[in-house]
Formats: structure tokens, C-alpha cells, sequence
């Protein structure tokens, strides 16, 4: 991993960004996002994740974390790998119109990278910026939580589902991920 790109204090909010190889519409599917989910909260528990934003796009997810515990860029490589064995596995069992497709598309690239894989998910990296200002953590917060309506995916950010954005405002929100919430 390049220096440039570590993280220097993973106690500090940070903005990651994890996407799908070939930029492939993974996450209009439910039960991927449910993967997601239950992933994000075993680090939470386990791991000492703190998620403050996110928001799932259908090929990448936005997040702002920080960790109480482990280096960041570990969990992050943990909850890449895991993902990816559990979004595969879920791609074999459910029901997918798209299975053989994408099978070929993550052989394919794991089989351009030589190291091993039979598949391969994610892109390597995540590219992650401190937030090291108050105007820097309230830009990103509005950038995660404005994604979908800015790409005309919906026409308020509330609804969209796979965000975090009703637990920074006084709408009625049950959290599925476990937050730690920066402001209100």
C-alpha cells in the first residue's frame, strides 16, 4: 500500500470510499447491502469501528470511520476480505439473473492481478482523507448524505434507504448500522 494513502491517526474521523470492481452495480440487490450491514456492525462490536457516516451507492460505499481499537486500514482490509467471501457466497445461493456475468467479471479480475485469487470484488485501496476541520467533516457528511438525490436516484435524501442521513436530522430513524453520530 502506498504511503500516501495510509492512515496516519486512526482514532481521527476519516473519508473512505470502497468500490466494486469495474464499477459493477453490486448493491441494488437487498441482500448485498444486508451484507454490508452485518459486516459493518461485527466491526463495530468486535473490531472497534466507529462508522459516523455512510451511504451505500449501487458500485461503492461512502464512509466516514474512525476506530477506538485496531488500525484502520486493518479493519478495513478485514471487512473487504470478509465481504467479498460473503457477497460470493451469496451470489452462488440466491437467486441472481446476473450470477454467471458477474462470477466472470470478479474471475477476471482477480485472474489480471496473478495473486492467487479466484475472485476478486473490490478494488484495491480506499483512499483515505482526515477530517481534520469542522468545515471538512460537515462537507463530507452532506456530500455522503446528498449522493443519491445529486445522481437523481431519489428526490430527498431520507429516502434513501441505505444511508445514515435520517440520524442527522429529527426524522424518525431505526439504525441498522450502529452509528456514532458527530452532530445533530
Amino acid at each position: 500500500m502506498s504511503e500516501r494513502y495510509k492512515v496516519i491517526d486512526s482514532s481521527a474521523p476519516t473519508f473512505v470510499t470502497l468500490t466494486i470492481i469495474d464499477w459493477i452495480d453490486l448493491f441494488t440487490r437487498p441482500v448485498y447491502c444486508k451484507i454490508l450491514d452485518e459486516s459493518l456492525n461485527y466491526c463495530i462490536e468486535n473490531k472497534g469501528l466507529k462508522v459516523h457516516a455512510y451511504v451505500y451507492m449501487t458500485s461503492h460505499i461512502h464512509l466516514i470511520v474512525s476506530s477506538n481499537g485496531n488500525e484502520l486500514q486493518e479493519i478495513i482490509r478485514d471487512f473487504k476480505k470478509f465481504t467479498s467471501k460473503s457477497i460470493l457466497e451469496a451470489i452462488k445461493e440466491n437467486p441472481e439473473s446476473r450470477r454467471e456475468w458477474l462470477l466472470n467479471k470478479f474471475s477476471y479480475a482477480a485472474d489480471r492481478i496473478k495473486r492467487g485469487k479466484n475472485y476478486k470484488v473490490w478494488k484495491d485501496g480506499f483512499h483515505p482523507v482526515i477530517l481534520d476541520t469542522p468545515e471538512k467533516l460537515e462537507q463530507r457528511i452532506n456530500y455522503i448524505h446528498q449522493n443519491p438525490r445529486e445522481l437523481q436516484l431519489v428526490n430527498h435524501e431520507r429516502h434513501w434507504i441505505n444511508s445514515s442521513y435520517n440520524a442527522y436530522t429529527d426524522e424518525p430513524y431505526v439504525p441498522i448500522v450502529k452509528l456514532d453520530v458527530l452532530y445533530r
